[in-house]
């Protein structure tokens, strides 16, 4: 609010102190000022708990251990190498936590491998000053094409509408902080129109469309996976546009082509159009509260 000047005693204006911020209005800023990583390490290692305790996840303490300790150490190799500020541990934090959530193995190799390939991707696979592949997406589809003995389970969180509210409301308060809220509404938006309108061809009841958007699977690869605002085009526009094409690609590898994983993949084999829309519409590219130019 800005300064009132009132009249002084020798008839000059005397600007008047503006009211400090109320409590709350200072808390809600503080709030909305922290990195929005935080909220996101928060939020998966909740997941990964909540799975562990209640879920019975096929998931080892020596798993999750091995690949926050390769992920951390890779994302420290490549800083040390490169000559780089050292920061970027947030982001390591975030992908260790996505590996060890997406991620299923029967043997204790697997988790760091994924762990440190991804985060040498972000270091390794630049274009334009960005990292091109959102390290938990690589790390599942290496996981489910090219490492023996390890899969993805989609269904693991089952498809209870209180648990996919959960993912909603939590999901919103990330990627608002991240400034990419637009691109997850706009792909389950897109995402759900197809649905519905397969619903109708097929007569099918509405209880099958909500039973398909309150998977936790769907509501975590939208919320936490599609919208890394460091591996979503800068501009608003192109973004829509790429999250409707991703939906739509993974509608068909779902539905038409009956193949499992659909965002998983839609995401991974449409990444390259990112480096694409930024070179025909140039924008700001993002960057996380305190980070480094580059991570």
């Amino acid at each position: 609010m800005p300064a009132i000047a009132v009249a002084g005693a020798g008839g000059g204006a005397v600007a008047s102190a503006a009211p400090a911020p109320r409590p709350a209005a200072r808390a809600w800023q503080a709030w909305r000022g922290l990195d929005a990583r935080l909220f996101q390490i928060l939020f998966l290692g909740s997941l990964l708990l909540f799975g562990a305790l209640l879920r019975d996840f096929a998931l080892r303490w020596e798993q999750v251990a091995l690949a926050f300790a390769a992920g951390l150490a890779a994302q420290a190799f490549w800083i040390r190498a490169l000559g780089l500020r050292n920061a970027g541990y947030l982001s390591a934090l975030v992908t260790c936590l996505g590996t060890s959530i997406l991620v299923r193995a029967d043997s204790l190799w697997v988790h760091p491998l994924l762990a440190a390939v991804a985060m040498s991707s972000k270091f390794a696979i630049r274009i334009r000053g960005k990292h091109v592949f959102n390290p938990a997406n690589l790390a599942v589809i290496l996981a489910i094409a090219a490492v023996p003995g390890a899969w993805a389970s989609p269904g693991q969180w089952g498809s209870d509408v209180l648990i996919g509210l959960w993912f909603v409301c939590l999901g919103v308060t990330v990627t608002t902080g991240a400034k990419r809220l637009d691109v997850a509404w706009a792909f389950l938006g897109a995402y759900a129109a197809l649905l519905a309108a397969r619903m109708l061809i097929l007569g099918q009841p509405p209880a099958v469309l909500i039973h398909q958007l309150s998977g936790g699977a769907l509501l975590l690869f939208t919320f936490f996976m599609i919208s890394d605002p460091m591996t979503t085009p800068n501009r608003r526009a192109p973004r829509l546009v790429y999250a409707a094409l991703v939906a739509a690609f993974a509608f068909v590898w779902q539905f038409l082509l009956f193949e499992t994983n659909g965002p998983v993949w839609g995401l991974f084999l449409l990444t390259p159009l990112v480096p694409l829309f930024d070179w025909l519409w140039p924008g700001a590219k993002h960057a996380w509260q305190g980070a480094a130019p580059r991570r």
